[in-house]
């Protein structure tokens, strides 16, 4: 037995919510496809990539900007299964059936978790052993700062000791009891066993060995993988990439246009075996490009822009099933609390809440959506018929108000200039004065960054950057890639040019979703002190409530927490678009219902003719 001890954390910072007891009693199953009409084995089904969420990390442990799980950009997920899954059909729920352990085991007063392994193979016909899980772990212990799920007090940071009890079971001890939905969800997801007889090196050329048993081998092996998964032009003939353990084996990819084929991993060991000969992830730079291959029929799996809603009948008639796609998310524009150019003013609550009257989300729903889409007023997600998301979270206290704007600014001491842009009047950080830090003549411009490629974010953007100039606060627009805003969406002091103020990421597809490994609506990863995708928001009190949704299983810490946050305004809430509305050839099963965390699972569709 191979036991580690030590790297005790030094304090526990904000992390994940735990869920109700009512969803985390439901259990998970894989549903296995019904034939409709006259099933075929084999054929060839292509799925259409959302423009800018391209396929572009192939290893598992993302870094902070390549952490973003979208239904396709994670198309690891195919290769490489998480120890426990979850979604089940529509539901956000654990899926014992796909799982690779075993329901976790607690004792020693709820700080000790024993897991056991189920029996899975690698494509190599080698077993999943815990030593593939003891090298994942190692691997996230010495590079967890570049690691994108790290939050300080979270994972690995929270474990006294890790014990290697053999080749099928070991068990981790926590540095107090916490919510068994909380840690499984939230915690115990991260853990995804890689092939450790065929990653563990350091170099190419080199041999594999045990390098990961210490903490400096550890961290050369993680850099050496994180280098190798840079390289996407190797990505279809690099060895390391050779071995999976999921439903699929990576077949073609295009460095180009990150066009991806999967062939069936034919060693698949989980419940549910691939139908089909190959699958295939289709990009496009335009919903332009989109929607001609799916109007010439080349596409099994597509998407209606909102801007094309009217086209449903067509399809329709054509063969085709419409699905709008629902999913568990936010949506916000991330605000800079550390932009030394600006976070005076962004740190003030009142420029906030100005700012929030500005967006109107129901207009944006209605007119820019299609009315596919949900308001959000805070950082859970208010999916009809779910409790997590409470009354006063379903009711906006920021309505949109170009009038209120103005008073508040006008209130705080700044000179309004409509069409041009506010001015502080009066600087100083007493009743009636600009804050804290906020200098005599600052102008109220602002750097808003966003993502290219749908007409509906554009239409957005614009629509509030024009009700912004009304209450003489400048928004400069720019857009980028989605992969170009996370090379971009740099906190200061770390990076030299933070040169934004407010980033919006939302294409079809919102900021934050709660999908793998994630699962519960989680604040600290967000939220809390030392966040990346909070833009570098800190409070105390959010720091308090935070801590209490993940170490008591009550909806009364997640509304306390709610609440605090859909008031105070860390960032710019949105409207969440539903993540897409699916044009599916209804020669095309299993695929139904879409799962709510946003992920697909080919090995479940078939054909038919």
């Amino acid at each position: 037995m191979r036991s580690w001890t030590g790297w005790r954390a030094a304090r526990l910072a904000a992390g994940a919510v735990a869920l109700t007891a009512v969803l985390a009693a439901c259990g998970g199953s894989a549903i296995a496809a019904r034939p409709a009409g006259n099933a075929v084995r084999g054929g060839i089904a292509t799925f259409a990539v959302v423009p800018g969420f391209t396929p572009k990390w192939i290893f598992p442990l993302y870094t902070p900007t390549n952490y973003y799980f979208d239904v396709v950009a994670d198309f690891d997920l195919q290769m490489y299964r998480p120890l426990y899954a979850y979604g089940s059909g529509a539901a956000d729920i654990a899926n014992p059936s796909l799982s690779l352990a075993d329901p976790p085991v607690y004792s020693n007063g709820g700080r000790t978790v024993t897991i056991t392994l189920k029996h899975y193979l690698w494509s190599n016909g080698q077993p999943v052993t815990t030593r593939d899980v003891e090298f994942d772990f190692n691997l996230i212990r010495a590079a967890k700062t570049l690691w994108g799920p790290y939050h300080p007090g979270n994972f690995p940071d929270n474990l006294v000791s890790a014990d290697w009890i053999s080749s099928t079971k070991f068990s981790l001890t926590f540095n107090r009891a916490y919510s068994h939905l909380w840690l499984q969800a939230n915690q115990l997801t991260d853990l995804i066993p890689l092939p450790q007889r065929v990653w563990d090196r350091t170099s190419a050329a080199g041999p594999v060995g045990n390098y990961d048993l210490t903490p400096q081998g550890a961290k050369a092996v993680y850099n050496f993988l994180a280098q190798q998964a840079g390289a996407a032009q190797t990505y279809q003939t690099n060895p390391l990439w050779k071995v999976e353990d999921g439903p699929w084996a990576l077949k073609q990819f295009d460095p180009t246009t990150a066009d991806t084929t999967f062939v069936p991993n034919r060693r698949y060991s989980g419940p549910i075996k691939p139908r089909l000969a190959e699958f295939k992830l289709v990009t496009f730079t335009s919903e332009a490009a989109e929607m001609d291959a799916l109007r010439a029929g080349e596409l099994s799996y597509g998407y209606l822009p909102y801007t094309d809603i009217n086209q449903v009948s067509y399809f329709k008639s054509r063969g085709y099933t419409i699905a709008p796609w629902h999913w568990v998310a936010i949506n916000y524009a991330e605000t800079n609390h550390t932009s030394p150019a600006t976070k005076a003013m962004l740190n003030q609550l009142y420029i906030r809440q100005a700012l929030q009257h500005l967006v109107d989300q129901p207009a944006y729903i209605k007119t820019f959506l299609a009315g596919y889409g949900t308001p959000d007023y805070g950082p859970v997600p208010a999916l009809p018929g779910s409790n997590l998301a409470n009354s006063s979270e379903r009711r906006n206290p920021y309505p949109y108000s170009i009038k209120d704007a103005i008073a508040i600014l006008k209130h705080n001491g700044w000179s309004i200039h409509p069409n041009g842009t506010d001015s502080c009047a009066r600087a100083g950080s007493g009743p009636g004065e600009c804050g804290p830090g906020v200098a005599r003549g600052q102008k109220l411009s602002l750097r808003f960054l966003y993502g290219a490629g749908t007409e509906a974010t554009l239409e957005e953007v614009e629509t509030l950057r024009s009700a912004a100039s009304q209450a003489g606060v400048q928004l400069n627009l720019a857009s980028h890639s989605v992969n170009g805003l996370y090379a971009l969406n740099t906190l200061c002091p770390s990076s030299p040019q933070c040169n934004w103020d407010l980033v919006y990421f939302s294409g079809e597809g919102a900021t934050w979703n709660f999908g793998p490994p994630s699962d519960f609506p989680t604040g600290g990863q967000i939220f809390g002190t030392g966040n990346y995708w909070g833009g570098g928001y800190t409070s105390p009190t959010a720091n308090r409530l935070i801590l209490a949704t993940h170490t008591q299983s009550s909806l009364a810490a997640l509304y306390a927490y709610e609440n605090y946050l859909a008031v105070q305004l860390p960032v710019m809430w949105m409207p969440v678009p539903d993540l897409q509305v699916s044009v599916i050839s209804n020669h095309l099963h299993g695929w139904s219902p879409q799962s709510s965390l946003q992920e697909i699972y080919p090995e479940q569709w078939y054909l038919t003719k």
